[in-house]
């Protein structure tokens, strides 16, 4: 089951997946860094004229749904399961 949060987050670190595109290392959420694991799932959709990651982030226990606005500077934690 998912649980729907649609609230900014804070993204601490990034690193590069094997594409070499640039994903999510470390993310701050309610107080609590939460460190992804692997190079999670990724799709680009296009949204007007703007373009959108959304990404399946996991810590090893939940996966964390994340999307940004394709430049990496604004994140929104979509939901957790």
């Amino acid at each position: 089951m998912t649980t729907q949060i649609n609230v900014p987050v804070t993204i601490l670190s990034m690193g590069f997946g094997r594409d070499l595109r640039a994903i999510p290392r470390t993310m701050e959420y309610q107080g609590r860094h939460i460190d992804f694991i692997g190079g999670g799932l990724r799709t680009t959709v296009k949204k007007g004229n703007q373009f959108l990651q959304i990404l399946a982030m996991s810590d090893g226990f939940r996966t964390f749904h994340l999307r940004s606005d394709n430049r990496g500077g604004t994140w929104t934690l979509v939901g957790i399961n």
